[in-house]
């Protein structure tokens, strides 16, 4: 039976991350993600888990790898220039195949920036953030309800393809406040990692022995020993330069994801059947983009949305899609423009693409969204 409770979505994410069998949570308190640190340590203990406040965000990274590479589902969360610290821990993690939650609650930046402020300036540092190809998943709420839910997603994606799996907040969708009706826990799927079978005499941490691009996951203390390590490593976990392994490596670890990309990748499409404008769009912007699209639609433009809940990997094909059968695409993301360029290189050429860009510390309201629409249709 779910129960309506008054909630903010840095709180949201926390009822979700424990909902989803967080157990383990290190951090650092910085704005606008700080509640989450504060009601991690407040909530973790009471369901058995642990809250470390570490020494700054590398540190908090590495401690969530230990957690989880010792069985914990574990997650740190964050906001700006700490979300920059944590990136080279963040690809020993996509490396090594860890599941753990990162989230980042964006704000205003470069460097320390506009710290209380909303932005969206970690799209491509999310998905390319740390050096070399690695794996990585990241999903964008834009409610408090979802918050909660995405929470517990990220948790079963990041334990179902061990990878790190980054929750992309912004100021805005953490610091607000909504009704939210929470649901039984017997009503939510749980996802775990898969373990090694007990008839294997053998284990090697890095062999993919189902065929599926994932192998199972001993945890430290369970009396199985295996290496982890840094380096490109072959099936036992143990370093290797040869290009073989290499390339067998890196292919799996990508193809892990590029193979279950209709399981991943998730997007919600409003009115855009016999829309000739199409708004791409993803968290708090698609609030104002929606209240857009109603007050449009009463006006008699053809306009729809499609807001991404998944933003890496890429929902390349309804872009695709779309591009083919809309005259327009508007990207109203607030940031210099980031997000345009991946829509660009998924649409049709033929398809205009304008980007609505806001970058001073203020959500894009419907009233810009409403005039850029305006704007594109009169100067086609």
């Amino acid at each position: 039976m779910s129960k309506a409770k008054l909630m903010q979505g840095n709180e949201a994410c926390v009822e979700g991350a424990i909902a989803a069998g967080m157990r383990f949570f290190a951090g650092y308190p910085i704005t606008p993600s700080t509640e989450i640190a504060e009601l991690s340590a407040e909530n973790l203990p009471k369901v058995g888990g642990k809250f470390i406040q570490m020494e700054d965000e590398i540190a908090s990274m590495g401690a969530v790898i230990g957690a989880s590479l010792t069985g914990l589902k574990a997650m740190t969360a964050t906001s700006g220039p700490g979300f920059s610290l944590k990136q080279e821990n963040i690809g020993f993690a996509s490396l090594n195949e860890v599941p753990c939650v990162v989230v980042n609650v964006q704000r205003g930046g470069p460097s320390t920036g506009l710290p209380t402020l909303p932005a969206q300036g970690e799209v491509m540092q999310a998905r390319w953030g740390t050096h070399g190809d690695h794996p990585i998943i990241v999903i964008s709420p834009s409610s408090v309800k979802e918050t909660y839910e995405f929470a517990i997603r990220a948790f079963n994606l990041s334990e179902k393809y061990r990878v790190p799996c980054i929750l992309l907040m912004d100021e805005v969708i953490a610091h607000m406040r909504e009704r939210v009706e929470l649901p039984d826990p017997s009503e939510i799927e749980i996802v775990n990692r898969k373990k090694p079978d007990a008839s294997i005499e053998k284990y090697n941490p890095c062999e993919d022995y189902d065929g599926d691009g994932i192998p199972p996951m001993a945890s430290f203390g369970d009396g199985i020993p295996f290496h982890v390590t840094g380096l490109i490593h072959d099936k036992t976990g143990f370093p290797s330069t040869k290009p073989e392994v290499t390339q067998n490596l890196i292919d799996r670890l990508m193809g892990k994801i590029e193979n279950n990309l209709e399981d991943i990748i998730d997007y919600e499409e409003v009115l855009t059947e016999d829309a000739e404008t199409v708004i791409v769009t993803f968290g708090s912007v698609a609030r104002s983009a929606l209240r857009a699209i109603n007050l449009l639609r009463e006006e008699g433009i053809k306009v729809g949305m499609i807001r991404l809940k998944t933003i890496w990997p890429f929902p390349e094909k309804v872009i695709q899609e779309t591009s083919q059968r809309a005259k327009n695409i508007i990207v109203p993301e607030m940031n210099y423009g980031q997000l345009i360029d991946v829509v660009k290189a998924a649409a049709d050429s033929k398809c205009n693409i304008v980007g609505l860009n806001k970058y001073v510390g203020e959500l894009i309201t419907p009233e810009e969204v409403m005039a850029k629409v305006k704007e594109v249709i009169n100067r086609a």
